[in-house]
């Protein structure tokens, strides 16, 4: 399948060159490419989440340990802010995680009325776990694709990561 056919009858292939121009269409024009990206984007984010037992982490609880990981531990409340959503709705992802011993609370070292977070040894073997799983789905497919289909897939990943930090 070429890449040109990935969006089942649409097509999602790059369009010419424009870097450095704005679009003359303005966002009219943009958005068939950003409906027929978003419903790519939700389906194989869908697809790799099913492939999770039932009962498993959460997609934000993922976020969350990847997070702590990458950058180390932090507040319930920096934590909501960094990942967009609700201090209530951290506090029952962190309730949940710390449950299964995937974080750790402690007393802040300066204010003793706060708390960060961390993750665990056991919640850096469950990322890891998840993304060795999601990487080797992910290659599998790939390696179906032509050599040229993995170029033209690789090609767009900057322009992608773009996207994603600007929303």
């Amino acid at each position: 399948m070429d890449v040109e056919q990935a969006g089942a009858g649409t097509a999602v292939g790059p369009p010419e060159s424009t870097e450095g121009t704005a679009s003359p269409e303005g966002t009219e024009g943009t958005a068939p490419l950003a409906s027929d990206l978003r419903v790519v984007v939700a389906r194989i984010t869908r697809r790799l989440r099913q492939a999770h037992a039932v009962g498993d982490v959460s997609l934000s609880g993922m976020s969350v340990l990847a997070r702590l990981a990458a950058d180390g531990p932090d507040s319930p409340g920096s934590l909501a802010e960094l990942e967009r959503v609700r201090p209530q709705a951290m506090a029952a992802t962190l309730a949940s995680l710390e449950q299964r011993e995937l974080v750790l609370r402690s007393p802040h070292a300066v204010d003793r009325r706060r708390c960060v977070v961390a993750v665990t040894a056991a919640g850096r073997d469950m990322l890891a776990e998840r993304r060795t799983e999601s990487v080797r789905r992910l290659a599998d497919v790939i390696a179906e694709f032509t050599p040229r289909e993995q170029r033209k897939l690789a090609a767009a990943l900057p322009l992608l990561d773009r996207l994603a930090e600007r929303l």
